[in-house]
């Protein structure tokens, strides 16, 4: 039986049956909220959309039909507050399942939905509100984050509802008794209808160079996640999916939302403030998730744990994304449990360019190969492709029109988003080198390459091998200036406990580096440190490092 999502894309396939290049379906009035969840609540009513649980105990399973439902109920209270087609909204609600009734019922009415993490700080709501006119926030009463709001409010000025879920508070409606009392939701017609090409979406970037980009993204982006779910995740239509980002980034719409319904697959999500190994583990055995993706920090994590105290057999496939993956990270997980991690590579501003699909055989550390929805290169300076083993910016070409997962703009910033788009390519400012089987290998951020004494050095590939040593957690390789050479290569260490911070230690790692790599790579600085500066998301600044260097 076809599922949902072939009535979407179109699959071209090789003499192999293996896909080649897919383009997605056009239609003007496209809306993932109609035309793929209310579909679902229509010709498979029980089918599960959700099983949610929480650090409580308390649990949910959330069907297609309720899904539906409550998302009407939602769209309705949001019209009656006077949210209309292009409002902002920000939603602001951990991994609670409300975010996904808010999600679609801002799909519905054609408001722009603004996800957040509830780590921001009041500057951080200031400048979002302000920079994206925000009109109405919609934020968990877990932790100090609606008080953040109420102090960011007094500097902005088009920020005038604020829903709060689960809870009641002086200044906020409550999320419950509005959609309780909400009337029946009626659909909206003519010009206040959202259209595909109208922005759907926005996330803020995580700044690891700068301030926070608005990247926007219209209705059909969401179809752009079919090669995610289905070619890289793998899901399937009676399975369940854990993809563990937190709703407030964009990774969670890779893996929490668009494709996995698209592909009828059932997402599950844990509610959870702080991450513990154990407790994750506890509930992929429990819930029996069969397919699982988080970033290398989490497999990282993994991999310390004694996972023989787990029943893990229903888990069949795993995936990585969102930094880069060590081979240590590859080789030890699967030793641990039989399963090769997939790595794929994407930004906020598209979705999976680079994957490892589940038709081939990874290369531990490789980020794969092009996904058949873009089309893709590696290009010097001048926009020349480079040849394998070369380093180049990873670009995608647009002469034969921009991809449906291409972000539509930097929202209301016509300078980055000319110096992103130019030249009839798209530069995603990642650089990388391409093997001569086509797979792509990571080197680092454009304004990451180290250059010394006449080497370009990546940083990724010499962190890679520094991981390897048992003495180290994390760790970060930036460019310090010098005289002769140019710039040395730095590495700043976090280390494993029960290591101590000796130079007979740094001996140690230096030697080991010029060892397992081309000596000329080995970081001739070494500076151990507590922790190492990040971003809310989590993402190293290793810009931050250079800064406190220069």
């Amino acid at each position: 039986m076809s599922r949902l999502y072939k009535d979407f894309v179109n699959e071209t396939l090789n003499s192999e049956g293996i896909v080649e290049k897919v383009t997605f379906k056009e239609d003007k009035f496209y809306n993932f909220a109609y035309d793929v969840v209310d579909r679902l609540a229509a010709e498979k009513p029980e089918k599960v959309a959700m099983v949610w649980c929480n650090e409580a105990g308390n649990e949910k399973i959330i069907t297609f039909k309720e899904m539906k439902e409550y998302s009407d109920k939602t769209a309705s209270f949001f019209q009656s507050l006077g949210i209309k087609k292009g409002d902002a909204v920000m939603l602001i609600l951990k991994r609670h399942y409300e975010w996904w009734y808010c999600m679609m019922a801002l799909h519905k009415i054609g408001a722009i939905a603004i996800p957040a993490t509830n780590q921001l700080m009041a500057k951080d709501v200031v400048y979002r509100v302000n920079a994206a006119s925000v009109k109405a926030i919609v934020c968990t009463s877990e932790g100090e984050i609606s008080n953040v709001v109420d102090e960011a409010q007094l500097e902005t000025e088009t920020l005038k509802i604020k829903i709060l879920t689960r809870a009641n508070k002086e200044g906020w409606l409550n999320y419950e008794e509005g959609i309780s009392q909400a009337s029946e939701f009626v659909a909206p017609t003519g010009d206040a209808r959202p259209q595909a090409e109208e922005i759907m979406l926005m996330y803020f970037s995580s700044g690891t160079t700068g301030m926070p980009k608005m990247v926007a993204h219209n209705h059909y982006y969401s179809l752009a996640h079919i090669p995610t779910a289905v070619y890289w995740h793998n899901v399937e239509p009676e399975g369940l999916h854990l993809t563990v980002a937190e709703t407030g980034w964009g990774k969670a719409v890779w893996g929490k939302l668009y494709g996995q319904w698209l592909a009828e697959s059932a997402v599950f999500t844990f509610d959870f403030d702080r991450f513990h190994p154990d407790e994750l583990l506890e509930r992929i055995e429990k819930y029996k998730v069969t397919t699982f993706c988080a970033p290398p920090t989490i497999y990282r994590f993994l991999i310390k744990e004694d996972l023989s105290k787990y029943d893990l057999s229903s888990v069949k496939y795993c995936t990585t994304a969102g930094e880069a993956l060590n081979p240590e990270v590859f080789n030890r997980f699967k030793g641990l449990t039989g399963i090769k991690l997939m790595e794929g590579f994407g930004q906020t501003e598209t979705t999976l360019c680079l994957m490892t699909p589940y038709w081939i055989e990874p290369k531990p550390g490789s980020m794969g190969k092009p996904s058949p929805g873009y089309d893709m290169d590696l290009v010097d300076e001048e926009g020349d492709s480079v040849e394998p083993g070369q380093v180049g910016e990873i670009v995608l070409r647009l002469d034969k029109g921009k991809p449906a997962g291409l972000m539509m703009e930097y929202y209301r910033d016509d300078e980055k988003t000319n110096q992103a788009i130019r030249d009839g390519l798209y530069h995603t400012g990642d650089t990388a080198y391409r093997d001569e089987d086509g797979f792509y290998w990571y080197v680092g951020r454009t304004d990451d390459i180290i250059k010394s004494s006449g080497y370009r050095i990546g940083p990724f590939e010499v962190e890679s091998v520094i991981m390897e040593h048992p003495s180290v957690l994390e760790c970060a390789v930036t460019g310090v200036p010098d005289p002769v050479r140019g710039q040395l290569v730095k590495a700043t260490i976090v280390l494993t406990k029960g290591y101590e911070q000796t130079e007979e230690l740094k001996k140690e790692i230096q030697d080991y580096v010029k060892t397992h790599t081309a000596p000329y790579k080995y970081p001739r600085i070494i500076e151990f440190v507590n922790e190492l500066p990040k971003t809310i998301s989590g993402k190293i600044r290793r810009t931050e490092i250079r800064a406190k260097d220069q």
